[in-house]
């Protein structure tokens, strides 16, 4: 029998779990404003998905275009997530934006500069002005430095390389959460008031991901299983631009910043395809000549954005028609090409992590050559559902911001957005959790019988004499995810899919690892399974009932947006039984002001900013 009082406690106020930009933006909040706060991250601090937002932070600055305003911002990411987005959660983005990158800039990021010394800002999809305050093509490993940096110096306590085994609760209230220690496999039982989950997204679910073997869905699942729900989990973003050769880094990532720099995207037969794919919503906004495009490019005001700069899915789903037609590139994707338009110099200067991946792991040199790109599943606009204001979650107590919670971007994400969501909400979820942690002064008892449950799963799978092996378990998932819940879905695929995937939690009640409960690699992979299997099953599931084709989720049976389901969120959560549920939930109507800004031309929109800003001075 496991003895608890064994068992080591850690306690503080609130216990954040995740270390990349928005937990430790979280963790900065909660510390700045008195509570005792711990940061638990699961590999090493500083390694987080966060660096890889190479191409800038998206915030309405109004820097190097003046007519930007954060009616801009929010009108563009609402029309950029099909309008399926969180009202008030894309009105708080868009507002609080430029206040946390400036805050940023004080607390001692490097961002470059325009030619006055101001913030530079860039172009990317989706985004109506150069939008992106950036740092070369390191943009989140600046944010992530400069977070790390004044976290530290706040107080914070840091637990690294601890995994996050299963969150507790006392009266239907979050009570904490029992860790594992990757290092040594002991575990330590941390009392919290509240728990921020910052963990990040699922993407090892699939075969071809930008993501590192960190992102297991483990907020998803451990928010699940405290009776948390999960919302808009159908909509994965696969990124347009993933590294497909060679095959050791097949889906590493390939910054949207080398097309708002004046990157193409040409198929074999040397044509720019995109201007043959220019959705009916964004045709009035998009060039659609070359001359015109290269006019943009050149500064032209007056100019339409290049094809190129279309949002995410419509790009990945515009490459992925090339290869089905067979004008793809050798190795199964488009040909991204910088080289042609700009010169070296600036290539080197202004994407110098582009121009050294490429020729480190490729062997290729971009100022020289196109790149080969593809599809690559990249991110999660769904996740664990919260309050707009406070980012707490349906159980009281519990808090989720960054990637793993879901809202902000609604069908689709534009790029850039990922780094100013972070920042926005892991700031309000930090407020959030201190307001509750103020008015729950006790701290609540600890479960002792969930700590025993958590542990023995855990461990079962060290004591098992036989079992599956679960490496292969895993290679399996992906692989189903990736056939049969892809970048274009059917009802079909997927109802074998959720099929198959019952097999596979069989498969995982008899997972077995070999060896010790030190440094053991097989035991780690094989306790992610849990969280892999729920991810897995709610985007299957949440992909199977919307029946409509919006944004990054694409069903080539219910083909095209449908007015209908434009009302509804689905929504997932845990039944008493043990199954998972699926519903369609009726979204809140927006205020009557969002959704006037939201339906403007941008013609009229700009000017309105214009009048407004006229009468401030």
């Amino acid at each position: 029998m496991l003895d608890i009082s064994e068992i080591q406690t850690i306690e503080h106020d609130v216990i954040i779990v995740g270390a990349g930009g928005a937990g430790i933006r979280a963790a900065i909040e909660c510390s700045m404003r008195g509570i005792s706060t711990g940061l638990i991250c699961k590999s090493l601090l500083g390694k987080a998905h966060t660096v890889m937002a190479e191409g800038g932070v998206a915030a309405a600055l109004g820097n190097v275009d003046s007519r930007d305003h954060w009616k801009v911002h929010f009108r563009d990411t609402m029309r950029g997530g099909k309008f399926l987005n969180n009202w008030r959660m894309a009105e708080l983005h868009a507002k609080q934006a430029p206040d946390r990158v400036r805050e940023l800039e004080e607390w001692g990021a490097v961002f470059d500069r325009t030619g006055t010394g101001l913030i530079n800002q860039r172009n990317f999809g989706g985004h109506r002005y150069p939008r992106l305050a950036h740092v070369g093509d390191r943009t989140g490993l600046e944010i992530i430095r400069t977070l790390q940096d004044k976290g530290i110096h706040q107080g914070i306590e840091i637990y690294m390389e601890c995994s996050g085994l299963g969150l507790l609760k006392a009266e239907n209230r979050i009570s904490g959460m029992v860790g594992m220690w990757r290092d040594s496999g002991g575990f330590d039982v941390f009392k919290a008031k509240a728990v921020i989950l910052a963990t990040g997204g699922g993407g090892k679910c699939w075969e071809i991901t930008s993501n590192s073997w960190e992102y297991s869905g483990d907020g998803y699942g451990m928010a699940y299983e405290a009776g948390a729900e999960l919302i808009d989990m159908e909509f994965t973003q696969f990124h347009p631009t993933g590294m497909v050769w060679p095959p050791s880094v097949r889906g590493t990532l390939v910054t949207e910043g080398v097309r708002g720099e004046g990157g193409i995207l040409v198929n074999s037969e040397e044509k720019r395809f995109m201007f043959n794919n220019i959705p009916k919503r964004f045709a009035p906004e998009t060039a659609d000549t070359e001359e015109e495009a290269s006019r943009w490019l050149g500064g032209d005001k007056d100019a339409r954005r290049p094809p190129e700069l279309l949002t995410r899915d419509v790009v990945a789903r515009a490459i992925r028609k090339e290869v089905r037609a067979g004008r793809g590139s050798p190795h199964g994707g488009a040909f991204l090409d910088i080289a042609t338009r700009r010169n070296a110099e600036d290539i080197k200067r202004k994407l110098p992590s582009m121009y050294h991946q490429f020729k480190v792991l490729a062997e290729l040199d971009i100022t020289k050559e196109p790149m080969e790109v593809g599809p690559t599943l990249h991110y999660f606009m769904g996740g664990v559902s919260v309050d707009a204001d406070t980012q707490m979650t349906t159980v009281p107590g519990l808090f989720a911001c960054g990637e793993c919670s879901g809202g902000v971007h609604g069908a689709n994400r534009l790029g850039g957005n990922s780094l100013s969501d972070l920042l926005v909400f892991g700031k309000l979820a930090g407020e959030g959790a201190f307001k509750y942690v103020q008015s729950n002064e006790k701290m609540p008892v600890s479960n002792e019988e969930q700590i025993t449950i958590i542990i023995k799963n855990a461990t079962d799978i060290l004591n098992r004499e036989t079992g599956k092996n679960p490496f292969l378990l895993h290679e399996d998932l992906q692989k189903l995810m990736q056939n049969n819940v892809g970048i274009v879905r059917t009802g079909e695929l997927l109802t074998k899919g959720i099929n198959a995937l019952t097999k596979f939690w069989d498969d995982y009640k008899k997972v077995k690892a070999s060896g010790a409960s030190q440094f053991n690699p097989g035991w780690h992979e094989a306790i992610s399974l849990q969280n892999l299997l729920i991810t897995s099953e709610a985007v299957a599931r949440s992909a199977l009932m919307r029946e409509e084709s919006r944004g990054a989720h694409t069903r080539v049976d219910f083909p095209g947006e449908q007015g209908e389901w434009l009302k509804y969120n689905v929504v997932v959560n845990k039944n008493d039984d043990g199954s998972m549920d699926i519903k369609k939930v009726l979204r809140d109507e927006p205020s009557s002001e969002l959704k006037r800004i939201a339906d403007l031309s941008i013609e009229e929109l700009e000017s309105e900013v214009k009048v407004e800003r006229k009468r401030k001075k």
